[in-house]
């Protein structure tokens, strides 16, 4: 089988599954680990899968089908890791920071354990981290937990959320569309939301591949984000798009 032909097999596999294994296309195409591993990250740079630990997902497949907080620590570990330090250095000793679910919010807590603020989280995975933290100090806001990323939402966590103000607020998202912020669960949106009407300065941390993309429910409006955090994968077009909507950050590569 000729590469491009491989290459179109697997973009095929990949859609009509929507998550698929290393093991599955090696069985399936009958080539060795290596040669689908490599055939993965070319896809994965030419924006035609995504590329997540030990397989692939279509470009589409968020919206039918939400990741597991466990999937998501694998995809895009080098560029969240870039956007997370980035992010971390406008957090000034005195803020009130709201952060949210997700595993670039998850770094970015890593950053910040040194740091004399206030962080208020709803992020349970973003709590453990730091409890090793000894100068911030910590709220955990509490209510139905999300097993899938790890969150606290509902009535409770938004009831909470509405009697607190930030300086800074830092949260993710699944998709960017034109304007439209978008997540897959309508209750992180509605906890999302409140946060980010609650802070002075709004942050959005998103990685390259997440541009151009749809999910579920859309819950904030790109206008009205202070700066958006993106790696330097970022096709040029795409910036430019972007720009015109809000203040867009380049996370170079860290040294």
């Amino acid at each position: 089988m000729l590469k491009k032909e491989r290459l179109l097999k697997i973009i095929d596999i990949v859609n009509s599954k929507g998550i698929i294994t290393v093991n599955d296309i090696m069985d399936e195409l009958d080539v060795s680990d290596m040669t689908v591993r490599r055939d993965l990250e070319e896809l994965d740079k030419a924006g035609k899968i995504v590329r997540i630990h030990g397989g692939a997902q279509s470009i589409s497949h968020s919206i039918d089908r939400e990741l597991s907080h466990h999937e998501k620590l694998g995809v895009q570990v080098e560029a969240k890791g870039k956007i997370a330090e980035l992010a971390a250095s406008y957090v000034e000793d005195g803020d009130s920071v709201f952060l949210g679910p997700g595993t670039t919010i998850e770094l970015l807590a890593k950053y910040l354990l040194n740091k004399r603020i206030r962080i208020i989280t709803n992020n349970y995975p973003v709590f453990n981290i730091l409890t090793h933290c000894e100068v911030a100090d910590i709220i955990l806001i509490g209510g139905d937990y999300r097993k899938n990323t790890g969150a606290f939402v509902g009535p409770i966590a938004n009831n909470t959320l509405q009697k607190f103000n930030f300086t800074k607020a830092f949260i993710s998202a699944n998709g960017i569309h034109n304007d439209e912020i978008s997540t897959y669960s309508v209750e992180e949106g509605e906890a999302h939301q409140i946060a980010l009407n609650n802070s002075r300065t709004k942050f959005l941390l998103v990685d390259n591949k997440k541009f151009n993309r749809e999910d579920f429910y859309v819950f904030y409006d790109l206008h009205d984000m202070d700066y958006l955090i993106t790696d330097d994968k970022v096709v040029k077009d795409v910036l430019t798009h972007y720009e015109q909507y809000v203040d867009v950050k380049i996370a170079k590569k860290i040294e």
